[in-house]
């Protein structure tokens, strides 16, 4: 082999110029403006590329006035994300909310009493002792929820004083409209008349106080939950255009990737997740395995994924498409 047979290998050259644009990131000589740093994320590559193409779609979403789905795990709530969402409701962005019972839990809290800034490397078995709850670097004393519990009893009575067995749905619009905080995605999405859907909604606190309120209260009273699963389909088939903005996965953003299988799929689609796509799980699954279901509509560029962590991202791509 001679010198310029391993030199090609080292080396191998190529003749084909490739017609897309330049790799360049935001130039910080100038005057700083966010709007135009937002817009070099399309070309700075990785997930900052990932993240311009979703503020891309969201946008589109708008310009096709199509119905968007907003899902979010509780976590999301946890987080100073809780903000974001009850922005984007009460503004008039999302037309749906899927989420899980964690979500309505943590929501109604902090109405009136705030989780606290805490740290990740925790003395768990202290915190114990101290009565104090560690969602990563989140601190939850358990005094907020022997506040919910009581607050729930109350709310149980008359939710429950009519109808004996009732939905999601409205469980959650009649308890948003309990509440009295701006910055509450139930108070906000009663007010706006945008359903908040919770498929799981005995998954968290809410579930153990409806499971001690029929033991101890009215063993007729429980939850319908088919009837929402007949709204979501329906609500779907009548829209134009849907689009979907995942954030987080699991159930929320299945039961909207599900129920827009029935009209064919969804139009557009934005993840945003920490999920990885090895073992299969539903978390994980990036958008083209939806399209081989048929959850999404198999077009190049109405859906992308953002993998990166929400309470990074979320917000820069609401202040990229809905501001």
């Amino acid at each position: 082999m001679t010198e310029d047979d391993t030199h090609d290998h080292v080396v191998p050259g190529s003749d084909e110029e490739i017609d897309s644009p330049d790799v360049r990131g935001y130039d910080f000589r100038e005057p700083f403006d966010f709007g135009d740093l937002l817009e070099s994320y399309a070309t700075t590559g990785f997930q900052a590329t990932q993240l311009a193409e979703a503020i891309d779609i969201a946008e589109q979403m708008q310009a096709e006035d199509a119905t968007i789905y907003l899902t979010f795990t509780s976590n999301i709530i946890s987080s100073g994300l809780r903000e974001v969402v009850a922005y984007l409701v009460r503004e008039g962005y999302v037309d749906v909310l899927i989420t899980t019972s964690g979500s309505l839990t943590e929501d109604v809290i902090k109405t009136a009493k705030p989780f606290k800034m805490g740290e990740w490397d925790a003395d768990e078995g202290e915190l114990r002792e101290r009565g104090i709850n560690r969602l990563g670097n989140i601190f939850v004393p358990s005094d907020r929820y022997v506040w919910l519990e009581e607050y729930l009893y109350d709310f149980f009575d008359d939710f429950f004083a009519e109808e004996k067995v009732r939905t999601p749905t409205a469980f959650a619009r009649e308890l948003g409209e309990t509440l009295d905080d701006e910055d509450s995605v139930l108070k906000q999405a009663a007010d706006n008349d945008v359903p908040v859907y919770c498929p799981a909604l005995t998954d968290a606190e809410v579930g153990n106080f409806l499971y001690y309120y029929r033991q101890g209260y009215d063993s007729e009273v429980g939850i319908e939950i088919l009837d929402d699963y007949d709204s979501l389909i329906e609500d779907g088939l009548l829209a134009d255009e849907t689009g979907l903005i995942a954030v987080g996965g699991g159930v929320p953003k299945h039961h909207a990737i599900m129920t827009n299988l029935f009209r064919g799929g969804a139009d557009y689609v934005i993840y945003i997740s920490t999920g990885v796509e090895g073992d299969g799980s539903l978390s994980g699954a990036p958008p083209n395995e939806a399209v081989s279901w048929g959850k999404i509509k198999n077009h190049e560029t109405n859906y992308t994924q953002v993998e990166a962590e929400a309470t990074l991202v979320f917000p820069l791509l609401v202040a990229g498409a809905f501001r």
